[in-house]
């Protein structure tokens, strides 16, 4: 539990202190947000703003991470949570060439598809690959190549290949809802941090009635590696998440751009996979899917009928231009997303209580 709680004190230390430096620095360069042509009305006033955020995110989980293992932590960092941490930075570089471009070009298109497409596949193929290797010696690896809902569901198996595929769809799935999620201040930034703690929780339970532990016997135990380190992770993201939301939250002094909603996205997706609650994520993190069906069935709708289901896409925008002022729209979807956590904590926590019945966990 320290090293839980000294990852989180240290990121949210350097979330916050870091955050204004970024603001100097990119608004001295000219580093301003370009606004999409549909709701200039409505945000015009947000254009300028200082983008890239994300980075004071990936700073400051990095910096809780490590500081923790340098100072209360025994043993080295593990092999688990170096890939979650490696898999989420990669994105980050992905993210931060496309706000880059954006800014460059002055913009709001930033790489194009073929290009986020390859990074997406990139960190993907390798976090999937690596994932399935360095057993412990329990021979449980990383992540697993079964389906996964709180547990392993044994009768789906991917594969090896299969796995990697579905890496790739789970991987580039949550990245872009995430980016979805990211169009009104502190709306993204608030809704991962309530995810991410959500999953300090979930990896928490998950050490103390790890399967690798001696007296954790029966099916209530989890096959997983490493939780208490994921834990960490998560407890340092979620930390960092709070600081930025500090500038970000209305009226927003910085943006974290596809540099942090690209991260954010692969590092819920990393979580799913190495605690084994692929499926579970999509209750806790179901506003960010909400968002996400709500562009592809805006898509399918106009493209199949020429009309338009929602005044606009993400569906953030939708009540905002039937009328709702940005902070009523944002309180609201957060109110939504810890009413899901709340959900997914409670089918994780009765998915145990089964199990663990007469075993005496």
């Amino acid at each position: 539990m320290k090293s839980i709680l000294v990852a989180a004190a240290v990121a949210l230390v350097v979330s916050i202190l870091f955050t204004p430096y970024l603001i100097r620095i990119f608004s001295k360069q000219g580093f301003g947000q370009e606004i999409r042509e549909e709701v200039q009305k409505s945000h015009s006033a947000k254009r300028g703003t200082p983008t890239m955020g994300g980075m004071a995110i990936l700073v400051a989980m990095w910096a809780g991470y490590l500081v923790t293992h340098l100072t209360v932590s025994d043993g080295l960092p593990s092999v688990t949570a170096l890939l979650v941490l490696g898999l989420t930075t990669v994105l980050g570089v992905v993210g931060f060439l496309d706000d880059f471009i954006k800014i460059r070009k002055r913009r709001n298109l930033g790489l194009n598809k073929t290009a986020k497409l390859v990074g997406q596949l990139l960190a993907s193929v390798i976090f999937a690959i690596l994932a399935l290797q360095f057993a412990d010696r329990n021979g449980i690896t990383p992540a697993s190549e079964h389906l996964s809902f709180i547990r392993d569901i044994t009768v789906v198996s991917f594969g090896t290949v299969g796995f990697i595929v579905f890496a790739y769809i789970a991987i580039s799935g949550w990245s872009n809802a995430v980016n979805f999620t990211d169009g009104m201040d502190g709306l993204a930034g608030g809704t991962a941090a309530m995810v991410l703690a959500s999953y300090v929780l979930i990896s928490f339970w998950q050490f103390r009635y790890s399967c690798g532990l001696e007296q954790n016997i029966g099916p209530a135990c989890y096959q997983v590696r490493d939780p208490l380190d994921v834990a960490v992770v998560a407890a340092s993201a979620m930390a960092a998440c709070v600081g930025f939301l500090w500038w970000n939250a209305a009226p927003a002094k910085i943006f974290m751009g596809d540099t942090g909603s690209l991260a954010i996205g692969g590092l819920l997706a990393g979580l799913s996979m190495t605690t084994r609650t692929e499926l579970l994520m999509i209750v806790v993190g179901g506003l960010f899917v909400v968002e996400a069906l709500s562009v592809v069935l805006q898509i399918v709708v106009f493209r199949t009928s020429r009309r338009r289901l929602f005044r606009m896409a993400p569906f953030h925008h939708h009540f905002e231009l039937a009328g709702w002022a940005e902070t009523t729209v944002i309180i609201r979807f957060w109110i939504l997303a810890a009413i899901s956590c709340l959900f997914g904590i409670g089918l994780f926590y009765a998915d145990w209580l089964s199990l663990a019945g007469g075993n005496g966990l």
